[in-house]
């Protein structure tokens, strides 16, 4: 499976922005997928995941903020991004993976898009 990452950009704090994953080779149906990011100088993190039955979870420093949802029909994965703060700059990672138990496994991963949120 392949997976496009868009809608990255720059936007100041306090707007939105929703991003896409789109995959392709393969139908991610019945995958649980979930977004990572990565700051400046950090390790990367998983902030949401989404089962293949649709069941969501969130870090506690995004819930209420974003939301992650999927289109099976489209093959595509999205995050809702609402009242962004500068500490939400990152690379945002798509990805492919499962979960077991509490944990998420990550197999496959996107290329990254870039937020940047100033103030």
């Amino acid at each position: 499976v392949q997976l496009q990452a868009s809608g990255g950009g720059l936007v100041q704090a306090g707007e939105s922005l929703r991003l896409s994953c789109a995959a392709s080779g393969s139908s991610i149906s019945d995958n649980d997928m979930a977004w990572y990011r990565q700051a400046p100088g950090e390790q990367r993190e998983l902030i949401a995941r989404i089962t293949s039955s649709g069941s969501t979870e969130y870090k506690g420093f995004v819930k209420g903020r974003f939301t992650i949802s999927r289109d099976n029909a489209k093959n595509t994965v999205y995050l809702q991004m609402n009242s962004l703060k500068l500490g939400d700059t990152a690379v945002y990672y798509c990805v492919v993976g499962r979960v077991i138990g509490n944990y998420y496994y990550p197999d496959y991963w996107g290329q990254g898009t870039l937020v940047t949120v100033s103030s």
